[in-house]
């Protein structure tokens, strides 16, 4: 099971920090794409990407209304190319990128969607747009050098998935699937069987698919300090479950209660703050069936139960915004010395 990282790019640190990364041995690196909260995603990629050679790299996660698919497929396919085939290509719904320019996450139908024309871009296809064949000219340009996916491979997407619907539409569409529930066995066992169910109904072979988890988790030997750390992760990431449309009554009862709460009382002004009264509200119950949050006797048992679901990847959440540097700096520590050893896999991985 690879075990990777989403960070918050830094100008100026993006790469000191993919360096980082790689040296620690995470397998991915994802940066969050949120334009107001965040420099932009596909520079700061490209930065990660000239100063790595091994670790795979993403938005976690892109959506469809602040770019466009042909825009987000030539980027990712720019960074698949530069980064001699390390690129993921991360998709969502959209949330906090698209609040803070006074829009709403897309219907489901609009999303699978986008992902048809996404993979139909980076397949080097032609889609019509209003009448227009539209494709990645740059692809097959006349008379320059032709790239050749042969050499390094398709760019594979990655659908950032909750609920039954939108893991139904990425097991239609994606090569990976990172499901968003939480760190609960039970509930990431039900998430990989709709998406294998989705999967064969649709003709597809659910082994050929990638299927992996974005975990909160804090390594730290005080357990109190390491729930603080991932309050606000917990809280944003919990919500996931509370959208408009979401059927609440489907979810665990650990979940359910939560959910509504978020749904009415999350304050989008303090984004994954583990300081925001939505995350103080979370109990530590809560948090320990959520995310993984303790010593690293504690934590590592939990990465186990994962991992033996079937899970191929994991994105570790390591802590909650404006946490403290020293805070940081253990549970960075915490997983690159006592979990990354136990399950490092095969970084290649599409």
């Amino acid at each position: 099971m690879d075990i990777g990282v989403i960070l918050a790019p830094l100008p100026r640190r993006s790469a000191e920090l993919a360096r980082m990364a790689e040296s620690a041995g995470f397998a991915t690196l994802l940066y969050p794409d949120s334009q107001n909260l965040a420099p932009d995603v596909w520079q700061q990629l490209a930065l990660a990407a000239q100063a790595t050679t091994t670790l795979r790299l993403g938005p976690g996660v892109t959506n469809p209304v602040t770019r466009d698919p042909a825009v987000t497929a030539g980027s990712a396919l720019s960074l698949h190319v530069e980064s001699g085939g390390r690129a993921i290509c991360g998709v969502g719904r959209g949330d906090s990128s698209l609040q803070r320019i006074g829009k709403s996450t897309v219907t489901v139908a609009a999303f699978e969607r986008f992902l048809a024309m996404l993979q139909a871009y980076l397949r080097g296809e032609t889609i019509e747009r209003d009448g227009f064949p539209s494709r990645l000219e740059w692809l097959r340009a006349e008379g320059k050098t032709e790239l050749r996916f042969a050499e390094i491979g398709k760019v594979p997407v990655e659908v950032a998935a909750t609920g039954p619907r939108v893991i139904a539409a990425a097991a239609r569409h994606a090569e990976r699937i990172a499901f968003a529930v939480g760190a609960d066995p039970e509930h990431l066992a039900w998430a990989l069987e709709t998406a294998r169910s989705a999967a064969r109904a649709a003709g597809r072979d659910p082994a050929s698919l990638r299927y992996g988890a974005y975990v909160s988790c804090a390594v730290h030997p005080d357990v109190a300090v390491a729930r603080n750390a991932v309050r606000g992760t917990v809280a944003t990431f919990a919500r996931f479950s509370s959208l408009a449309g979401a059927a609440l009554d489907r979810l665990p009862p650990q979940l359910r209660e939560v959910a509504a709460e978020l749904r009415a009382h999350y304050d989008m002004r303090h984004h994954t703050r583990a300081t925001a009264e939505h995350a103080r509200a979370l109990e530590d119950e809560f948090i320990d069936w959520f995310a993984i949050a303790g010593p690293a006797a504690a934590v590592v048992p939990r990465f186990e139960r994962l991992a033996a679901l079937g899970l191929d990847f994991v994105h570790v959440v390591p802590g909650s915004s404006e946490m403290e540097r020293d805070v940081a700096a253990t549970v960075l520590h915490g997983l690159a010395t006592e979990v990354i050893p136990r399950f490092r896999g095969t970084v290649a991985r599409a």
